[in-house]
């Protein structure tokens, strides 16, 4: 069977370059007779292959010395409770909730202190981003959190909250590496790879050194604190190391395309095909205020269930998979990141338009 167009919202579409080399290395990897997937990573070849990783990363990101790159496990919800529990020193934080994924943080961050929902937009069904520019932050609020892109509801902050000072914390999982970004703005910055980078299994935390301290939550267990991975270069127990090697080999592959202002450019002209059909469409709608949206996560309907329903089996039949809407939503979603070609979008909304012209 030939490889269909996944517009999964992750785990989600890899470079095929990368799948084809780390097929070509499954059962010998560069000599050492073994796969990295069995291999020690306390072995030279492993160290070798998560201190490149990290390297690429900080040339691709431009991240300041002072920042650590941490890769971790339990998925970006896992951050939920980490971030609190390691920067909550004055037990307050404030939130700004667009979306699912924020909306869990701040309940999470409700059980160490006191968090703040200081801006939403859950009145429109999330379907904007609320004007940051003034915010009522907190005095004493030790850090303002944000998902920055929101993969259900398809919105984007395309800028960043006024954060009066405060330490700026963002889950960037579903943009992580789609468009250059100016570290220094964050406090810390993370995201699971399973949208934009890699294997799911990996977390990745780009944050500040001063951040890192022993100084947390009384009960934070060990795994939890940012200093035990900081200290210990992201080895203090087995990584998920398979899952580090295919995000080493991402990061390659966005070197070879240019990089993350080549990236931004070849997003935007992929976003802009699928948007210019839904503004032209009699048939589907995008659900997103023009000016939020999203280059990664492009959700749209019919306004009818039982016609989104009959697209959604008609384009997977035609090799378009996983456009269902996120189950809290319905309607479609297409996630088109990094790795999905500019013509999976231009064949996606030639089908779309077919579609239409038999369903009007």
């Amino acid at each position: 069977m030939s490889r269909v167009y996944n517009f999964s919202a992750g785990p989600a579409v890899l470079p095929e370059c990368v799948l084809q080399e780390a097929a070509a290395e499954m059962m010998d990897y560069r000599g050492t007779g073994m796969s990295v997937m069995e291999m020690s990573h306390r072995s030279k070849a492993y160290q070798q292959i998560i201190d490149e990783a990290e390297a690429d990363l900080r040339s691709l990101m431009g991240i300041p010395e002072n920042y650590k790159v941490l890769f971790m496990q339990g998925g970006a919800s896992q951050q939920f409770a980490a971030v609190p529990m390691n920067l909550m020193k004055n037990k307050v934080a404030d939130y700004i909730i667009t979306g699912q994924w924020a909306k869990k943080a701040w309940q999470e961050a409700k059980m160490y202190g006191t968090a703040n929902a200081v801006a939403s937009s859950a009145d429109k069904t999330f379907s904007y981003i609320p004007d940051c520019s003034d915010l009522p932050i907190s005095e004493n609020a030790d850090y303002v959190y944000i998902c920055e892109n929101n993969t259900i509801y398809g919105t984007k902050f395309w800028e960043l909250p006024n954060t009066k000072g405060k330490d700026l914390v963002s889950d960037v999982s579903s943009c992580f590496l789609s468009e250059p970004v100016d570290v220094t703005k964050y406090g810390m910055l993370y995201g699971g790879v399973q949208k934009n980078i890699g294997p799911a299994g990996v977390v990745i935390a780009v944050i500040r050194d001063d951040l890192i301290t022993e100084d947390v939550l009384p009960g934070t267990p060990t795994m939890l604190r940012y200093k035990t991975h900081a200290d210990n270069g992201s080895m203090y127990n087995t990584p998920p190391a398979y899952g580090i090697y295919i995000c080493g080999k991402v990061f390659k592959w966005l070197q070879n395309m240019g990089g993350l202002e080549a990236m931004k450019e070849h997003n935007v002209k992929k976003a802009k095909v699928m948007y210019d059909f839904l503004d032209a469409s009699q048939l589907f709608q995008g659900t997103v205020v023009a000016k939020d949206r999203s280059l990664m996560n492009v959700p749209f309907v019919t306004g009818d269930a039982d016609m989104d329903a009959k697209f959604v089996k008609a384009a997977t039949d035609a090799g378009f998979v996983n456009l269902k809407g996120h189950r809290s939503v319905g309607g479609m979603r297409a996630s088109i990141y990094n790795a999905m070609p500019i013509e999976g979008v231009e064949k996606l909304v030639a089908f779309m338009d077919k579609f239409e012209k038999e369903n009007r």
